[in-house]
């Protein structure tokens, strides 16, 4: 099992979505929740491609936090 940090952000007609850890890996909805199927779609098809190509599935590196200021 792997894990990667997706990151959505609101756009003028929905959502994107991308995964810092997987160069070009990205996805758009409508929905948050459209962009969430997309994504994972998205990555499900990126891995398929590394092992097809037979690459190395990189590492989860990057991480997030929320910082909160009044």
């Amino acid at each position: 099992m792997r894990k990667f940090l997706v990151v959505f952000e609101k756009t003028k007609t929905g959502y994107s979505a991308y995964a810092p850890d997987l160069p070009g890996c990205i996805a758009t909805g409508r929905t948050k929740s459209e962009t969430e199927k997309n994504i994972y779609e998205a990555i499900q098809f990126h891995l398929d491609g590394f092992k097809e190509e037979k690459v190395k599935i990189p590492k989860m590196k990057a991480e997030s936090e929320i910082f909160v200021f009044g």
